[in-house]
């Protein structure tokens, strides 16, 4: 009999609905999985008896016909989204014992459509880093590692990990500069970072409010649909939702691409580009022209400037957003002589190294003298990349790039440790994307000659994430990657 956990969620409603399996037998399966597999460290907290109990209750409800769209399904959550009554630390020290009082809507939504939880996933600190290795509880292990351990790439590294690692059955994510996409490429699943204001931020710990997203990472192109159908929606409480109408993600499936437009970006390619990288590329062209589809080149002659931009935009409201922690209402609290001693020693304590380095940076940009020179100019230059892709999408429907410049790298790689910018270079094929609130998924499309993943990027038009669905389950199918 087939493993449960390689059912994907497509296969295991099937299953479900037809009762040749139960949602407790399910649920079982992947608490059996995730006891064997600590080593990945992908799992900050667990919830496994409060999953038993909602998979008892799934199973009444199938019973008795009362069966929602994702009833029954084990989700991992990423540990950024409030859970009420369930830890959220976002991974940092000064939220170590955190319990919110209140649910966020993306899972307050899944769990309205009958998901229950597994527990939550690490993640880079405030969802700041590349890697996942600025976890206060430790660097998530790439389930594709084989003779040392390798990043999971971040900030959703425990996400990815857990996907790909049969740990649940699919789980959140969030994006703020490609933290879906880049490890969803490093550990061969799929993720979609929707369009900004599609998923609803009330109730996820903020690091960067004009970028973040959430979204899904899933084993399939056909699992983030139906995910991305229950954590999409207008929200009152978040005043950047829009009130768009999501439309049926899965009814995109199976959808002929005969003559669409693939735009190729030229800036994509620069010399000395990573050759599998390239090789990967150009076989994701040749599968979507075998396809029907039509491969044009266009211009994006503002990248050069994304990543300078996103890292002056992003830790200036990171260092707003997390003003807030200072151990006066919530979280750690670190005594002192004074108020300001107790701000000190509260935040000195509580912060890791990266979160600190992106706090003191944006703090610079916003600060009199410097907020014209860096902060004023990088909104700027952001609305210049937005125009750059709204001039692209005049001659094509969609568009293919790389996920990410390298592959899985080893945890303490001192390149990226010892200095920063290394690490922020990987994220190159993704910021531009948040910089213009654009939906993009990364799918994996091949192995390296190390026999690691290597994604590829799908860039769509905003709110249209529904071309971007139709075209990446056409890649997929003639790529045939094969999961762990």
């Amino acid at each position: 009999m087939t493993d449960l956990t390689d059912l994907t969620i497509v296969d295991a409603l099937s299953k479900l609905r037809e009762k040749q399996i139960s949602p407790v037998e399910l649920t079982q399966a992947y608490i059996q999985n995730l006891s064997n597999n600590h080593k990945y460290n992908a799992y900050i907290t667990l919830v496994a008896d409060q999953a038993l109990q909602q998979a008892y209750l799934s199973e009444q409800n199938y019973i008795n016909k009362k069966n929602r769209p994702l009833e029954g399904i084990p989700l991992g959550i990423k540990d950024l989204f409030c859970t009420k009554g369930i830890r959220t630390t976002a991974c940092s020290h000064i939220l170590d014992n955190f319990i919110p009082q209140y649910e966020s809507t993306v899972t307050q939504n899944l769990l309205n459509d009958g998901a229950l939880f597994l527990g939550k996933l690490n993640m880079d600190e405030f969802a700041m880093g590349g890697s996942n290795e600025t976890s206060y509880y430790g660097p998530v292990v790439n389930p594709w590692s084989k003779d040392k351990p390798l990043v999971a790439g971040g900030s959703s590294g425990g996400s990815a990990a857990a996907v790909a690692a049969k740990m649940c059955a699919a789980a959140t994510a969030t994006d703020t500069g490609g933290s879906i996409r880049e490890p969803s490429a490093f550990c061969g699943v799929t993720g979609i970072k929707p369009t900004y204001g599609r998923c609803s931020r009330y109730g996820i710990i903020a690091f960067a409010s004009s970028l973040d997203q959430a979204g899904p990472i899933c084993k399939n192109v056909a699992d983030c649909a139906i995910l991305l159908n229950s954590m999409a929606g207008y929200d009152p409480k978040d005043s950047t939702s829009s009130k768009r109408d999501v439309p049926d993600f899965s009814s995109f499936i199976g959808q002929d691409i005969k003559g669409l437009k693939i735009g190729i970006p030229e800036e994509y390619r620069p010399v000395g580009l990573n050759s599998e990288v390239a090789s990967c590329w150009d076989k994701a062209i040749q599968i979507l022209k075998y396809c029907g589809a039509e491969i044009v080149h266009i211009n994006l002659p503002h990248t050069k400037y994304a990543l300078p931009t996103y890292y002056v935009i992003a830790p200036a409201e990171a260092s707003s957003n997390l003003a807030r922690y200072d151990g006066v209402r919530y979280g750690l609290r670190e005594d002192g002589n004074s108020l300001d001693e107790l701000y000190i020693n509260t935040r000195t304590a509580g912060f890791g190294a990266e979160v600190k380095r992106r706090i003191l940076i944006g703090t610079y940009v916003l600060s009199a003298g410097y907020y014209d020179a860096y902060y004023l100019k990088a909104q700027k230059v952001r609305r210049l990349i937005k125009n750059d892709f709204d001039n692209a999408f005049q001659n094509c429907d969609i568009i293919l790039t790389p996920t990410s410049p390298v592959e899985p790298f080893a945890i303490g790689d001192t390149r990226m440790l010892e200095n920063p910018i290394n690490m922020y270079l990987n994220d190159v094929f993704t910021v531009s994307v948040n910089l213009a609130g654009l939906p993009a998924m990364s799918l994996p499309i091949g192995l390296s000659q190390n026999g690691l993943p290597l994604g590829m990027q799908l860039i769509g038009r905003a709110f249209d994430e529904g071309t971007i669905f139709k075209t990446a389950y056409q890649l997929e199918r003639g790529a045939n990657f094969v999961r762990i």
